[in-house]
């Protein structure tokens, strides 16, 4: 089975090549340049590079948030693009999924966090048992303060990793029990999100493009702030 995975919902774009336990190609940039500037150009890249023939591809997987809305929707619209165009199915990824999939066989507690602005983190927390990952809680948008209220409460160490560690380090930083994960496997990677569609495509839950979904978890900026101009409106109006 080849994978051609994508991950566009943080600051990092990747995209990856991987066929059965093999990574064949990998492009990771964490730089300023916008996802619409950079994912084509680099499925183009590894393509180019590893002779691969889209056609060839048996699933395009797609991390599929929560995350930044813009990323989401960029990220959503070349997986779509490229599926209903090649006749192939979509494998959606949990982007928090995928992120905690970085750190393997460990007896710690898992936390990916991402940053989500307003005071906020996505997160999740994951254990391994018997060669497999398991999702202890649900997906959240939270404040750090309710992370790190619930990662104590496991009463064991935490491995944290995700955008939002620079951001909240110092509070982190209070509890001699949370570590954190080096730089190669702190932020998203395609090649984990190929991995993880790996073992999603073999349980069945591809999806054909046209039902591709995105998770948010919140609100849009847009719809937010739109709602609170409705209430300031309101209120003017009592």
């Amino acid at each position: 089975m080849k994978i051609l995975a994508i991950d566009t919902t943080g600051q990092t774009a990747s995209a990856a090549i991987v066929q059965e336990d093999k990574l064949i190609a990998e492009v990771t940039l964490n730089y300023k340049l916008t996802h619409s500037q950079t994912i084509l150009p680099m499925i183009a890249k590894i393509c180019e590079k590893t002779e691969t023939i889209l056609s060839e591809v048996d699933y395009i997987a797609c991390a599929c948030g929560p995350g930044s809305f813009t990323g989401l929707r960029i990220g959503a619209a070349t997986a779509k693009g490229l599926a209903l165009a090649l006749g192939k199915e979509i494998v959606p990824v949990p982007t928090l999924d995928a992120l905690a999939y970085n750190v393997f066989e460990t007896e710690k507690i898992i936390c990916p966090i991402m940053d989500a602005r307003r005071s906020q983190v996505y997160t999740a927390f994951y254990r391994w048992e018997n060669g497999k990952m398991s999702r202890l809680s649900e997906m959240l948008a939270i404040s750090i303060d309710e992370v790190i209220q619930m990662a104590e409460g496991y009463g064991q160490k935490v491995v944290f990793l995700g955008d939002g560690v620079p951001v909240h380090r110092e509070k982190l930083s209070q509890n001699p029990d949370f570590l954190y994960a080096p730089a190669h496997c702190s932020l998203q990677r395609a090649a984990a999100v190929a991995a993880l569609a790996m073992v999603l495509a073999r349980e069945g839950k591809a999806v054909a493009g046209n039902a591709f979904e995105l998770i948010y978890l919140r609100k849009s900026q847009a719809e937010r702030e739109r709602e609170e101009r409705l209430q300031g409106e309101g209120k003017q109006n009592d």
